[in-house]
């Protein structure tokens, strides 16, 4: 079974390339030209690396483990006979 980790790896290259490709045509067909379009391609790298931790975070928790049993430690003067002998 594949975790969500492997499909935001996957698709991330191809994410690039369609952010990329988008900027290129606005820079073509709008008044908006690349250099002012490009912060747009951090922020895509950025939301899929936080995608990417967030998702390797969830996937890999478990819970701690729960401690050993203690036995009940003997209560205070336990086993002392009158006269204190054991």
């Amino acid at each position: 079974m594949s975790s969500g980790n492997d499909l935001i790896c996957a698709i991330r290259g191809p994410i690039i390339l369609i952010t990329v490709g988008t900027l290129f045509a606005l820079d073509h067909f709008t008044r908006y030209g690349f250099w002012q379009t490009w912060p747009v391609l951090l922020i895509v790298v950025g939301l899929l690396s936080l995608a990417r931790r967030s998702d390797a975070r969830w996937h890999r928790y478990t819970p701690p483990p729960s401690p050993p049993a203690v036995p009940n430690p003997p209560a205070p003067g336990a086993g002392i006979r009158p006269g204190g002998t054991v």
